[in-house]
């Protein structure tokens, strides 16, 4: 069990890594396309990507707001633990993502 919550929290922590550092990559390749900063545009993209990289790497809110009710209101602690622990390793990718492309563009944002 204990190897299926690690491989799941990998999962988690890399694709929502991956979700910032990619959108903020091609965004600022858009940027430069259509002749704007592409500092300023990616390192805005990778704080407005945050939230969305981690609904996506947990497969979609509903099903987390699901398991936290049946833990609360059903008294099953152990699937709202887990969860939890998902929703953890999610938000730790997103932020190494955010602070990669933030060291990247030297943290230019837009006022």
């Amino acid at each position: 069990m204990f190897n299926s919550i690690a491989a799941n929290c990998l999962l988690d922590f890399f694709v929502s890594m991956g979700l910032v550092i990619g959108g903020s990559l091609l965004g600022g390749v858009a940027a430069l396309l259509t002749h704007h900063d592409p500092n300023t545009t990616m390192s805005t993209l990778a704080s407005d990507l945050k939230v969305w990289a981690i609904v996506a790497a947990l497969g979609g809110s509903m099903d987390v707001l699901r398991v936290i009710d049946r833990g609360v209101f059903g008294l099953h602690p152990g699937p709202m633990v887990r969860q939890f622990i998902y929703l953890v390793a999610a938000f730790l990718g997103c932020h190494v993502g955010y602070m990669l492309i933030h060291w990247l563009t030297a943290g230019r944002e837009q006022p």
